[in-house]
């Protein structure tokens, strides 16, 4: 397995809320490891307010994780 995420420190919030994406993002795709499958249910959940909502939800908790982790960029001035 190749090491994708050697930290979650970013220099700042923009770099740290991409990195949310990537870690949310990359949590699909170990959960939905059948590609067909991802990419043949992404129209039924791009579609949905509630699936949206909840993908927005696992970016914000993600966020949160990695804006703990760089002190919420306090001393990065």
């Amino acid at each position: 397995m190749d090491t994708w995420l050697p930290s979650l420190i970013t220099d700042t919030p923009q770099q740290g809320f991409e990195l949310a994406i990537t870690l949310s993002r990359r949590g699909v795709k170990y959960t939905q490891t059948d590609t067909d499958v991802l990419h043949k249910l992404r129209p039924e959940y791009a579609n949905n307010a509630d699936s949206l909502t909840a993908a927005s939800q696992v970016i914000a908790i993600n966020f949160q994780t990695v804006a703990a982790a760089n002190n919420y960029w306090r001393d990065k001035k």
